[in-house]
């Protein structure tokens, strides 16, 4: 079924993506857990940040592919029974990035750890997890995954369909131990609450206290610009409120965003697929009226 796919939605290979600068932090903070906020906060403190949207969005198919294939990677496993990713083979997609926030950061927490060992680390939290629940319900599930017209649409245009397999066939459901039908609802409703806090003490028993951060949004720019008497990032904090983005209201605003010029391109694709449809099976009626083959009127 991979190969098939491959075959009907796989893209040329890109140049790989070299790294210019060090990784300076690893948000890897489940999302809906103020991942845009925080992903706000460090751009305007002078890191390029890279976050699930930006994931999501890529200009290249191919690099959504990239990472769908990391994901099978990871979730599918290894004959050897063990998954590691180098840091050459995060940087072919991650090297013009200082900072990993959402999607990427926690589906590869520990590889992305392992990978970059002098990288900070946060764990962006929501104090309260029964609105993290909810939130999660409201915006990734409602507004993407619940879509029927995105489901149909995402098989029209490579850009939707690894977006779509990346996320809704790969890392949700596995990462969310989602059970029958294997469908990040399923994961995110029945599991959701223990696989969060399952993955945050996962992070506190991976990364040394002096390398990470626990943070929430309540908590602003002052833990993330100087902790334990020391600056954290070795950054000054902006003289600002800090950023507070992306509630369901403005996740389904990006959505409709991210998709109008996927849908515009899928409906392009469809309105061809039919037009050749509707060609060859004239073509077919035609050539059997005429008594002879049904690829007659072809030839």
């Amino acid at each position: 079924m991979q190969r098939l796919k491959e075959a009907i939605y796989g893209c040329p290979k890109v140049p790989p993506r070299v790294r210019t600068k060090p990784m300076q932090v690893l948000c890897v903070g489940i999302s809906r857990s103020a991942t845009e906020s925080l992903a706000v906060a460090l751009r305007k403190l002078g890191l390029e940040t890279y976050h699930g949207w930006d994931m999501i969005m890529e200009d290249s198919a191919r690099t959504q592919q990239d990472w769908n294939d990391l994901a099978r990677r990871k979730y599918c496993g290894e004959p050897d029974g063990d998954v590691r990713i180098s840091s050459a083979e995060f940087d072919k997609l991650l090297g013009h990035a200082e900072a990993v926030v959402d999607i990427a950061g926690w589906t590869f927490a520990p590889e992305l750890i392992a990978a970059y060992p002098d990288a900070k680390v946060i764990l962006n939290t929501r104090r309260d997890l029964d609105a993290w629940h909810r939130s999660m319900a409201q915006s990734v599930l409602k507004e993407a995954e619940d879509s029927w017209f995105m489901w149909f649409m995402h098989f029209w245009t490579a850009e939707l369909f690894w977006s779509w397999e990346m996320c809704f066939c790969n890392v949700f459901p596995a990462f969310y131990r989602s059970p029958w039908p294997h469908t990040a609802r399923a994961g995110v409703v029945r599991n959701g609450k223990w696989v969060y806090r399952e993955h945050c003490n996962a992070i506190r028993g991976l990364v040394p206290k002096e390398r990470l951060l626990e943070w929430s949004v309540e908590d602003g720019w002052e833990p993330i610009c100087k902790a334990s008497g020391d600056s954290f990032l070795g950054k000054e904090a902006p003289k600002e409120p800090f950023p507070h983005a992306n509630n369901p209201a403005d996740f389904k605003k990006t959505v409709e965003k991210m998709v109008k010029p996927r849908y515009a391109k899928g409906f392009r694709n469809l309105g061809l697929f039919l037009a050749f449809f509707i060609i060859l099976v004239t073509a077919v009626v035609l050539g059997m009226r005429e008594g002879g083959g049904p690829w007659n009127t072809l030839t």
